[in-house]
């Protein structure tokens, strides 16, 4: 089945570069409908339960953009790919950390709609080799009169194999979110708790999770090498630099009613109030 068959071809995948102990709490935090399973060495895969693109009135790019990038900076340590689909278009968004997202579209009958640097910022910053995995990335960049858009995201998870990814099998993008959710269960994914009521519960449990793994990090930072580099001004201007950021992104998605911006949002703030809490006793 490719990307443009069937009523309401729509769905999405995240596969986290990290195993399913490290995405469990973040992912809880997005306080959505969400399948986890593992996929491969060192990668794990988001499979979303319900279908809020379809209720919301965003486009899935923009709800799972939304998702990778609060995964992301909630992680701060791996990234987050999150492929896409529907009837017009496929592609990737890339979040890693507070970085800018890299994405790729293609139009549903294959054409590359992207830029070739975004491909390739797309393999330097998830460590791919720079010159055979990237020679891979580049076919998926170019005229394929044989290639819908399907074809196209299997390409991206093929190139991903060799670092690791192995989707369970039948977990194919390009197919309907529901029968994606029924692989997945089928194959004992772990259904993540749901919806709650809004930012808040996120914010609530980031108070608990999230200031403990903060905390951790600090201490494993500050005993480090770089220990000098966790505490004092440039540990203020960071987290300054959080909280300037955080504050309107919440803002913003709470007023769009988008529920990934507005926790991407919650966890800057979060961090850069942990991180300005932390530093004042450790001075």
């Amino acid at each position: 089945m490719n990307a443009t068959s069937g009523p309401n071809p729509v769905g999405a995948l995240l596969l986290c570069r990290a195993d399913p102990p490290a995405v469990r709490p973040p992912a809880g935090l997005l306080r959505e409908q969400l399948l986890l399973a593992p996929a491969g060495t060192g990668w794990s895969v988001l499979v979303p339960e319900g279908k809020p693109w379809l209720h919301g009135g965003e486009p899935v790019e923009q709800v799972v953009t939304g998702w990778a990038t609060a995964l992301a900076v909630s992680a701060a340590t791996w990234p987050v790919v999150a492929l896409w689909w529907d009837r017009e278009r496929a592609g990737l968004t890339l979040a890693a950390g507070f970085r800018r997202t890299v994405g790729y579209t293609w139009l549903a009958d294959g054409t590359p709609v992207g830029e070739d640097e975004a491909m390739r910022t797309f393999a330097a910053r998830l460590s791919l080799d720079p010159v055979l995995d990237v020679q891979a990335l580049e076919p998926l960049t170019g005229p394929d009169p044989e290639a819908d858009a399907h074809s196209r995201l299997v390409g991206v998870v093929a190139v991903l194999a060799r670092a690791g990814l192995a989707l369970p099998t039948g977990l194919t993008p390009g197919e309907h979110a529901d029968r994606l959710r029924s692989v997945a269960l089928a194959q004992g994914a772990e259904q993540l708790e749901g919806p709650g009521d809004g930012i808040a519960p996120a914010l609530t449990k980031l108070k608990t999770w999230g200031g403990d793994a903060v905390r951790a990090e600090l201490d494993a930072v500050v005993e480090g090498p770089l220990g000098r580099y966790a505490r004092g001004p440039l540990a203020r201007a960071l987290s300054g630099v959080q909280l300037a950021a955080g504050v309107p992104l919440l803002a913003w998605g709470i007023g769009r009613r988008s529920g990934g911006w507005a926790t991407a949002g919650a966890l800057l703030v979060a961090h850069g109030v942990l991180g300005l809490a932390c530093e004042r006793p450790r001075e």
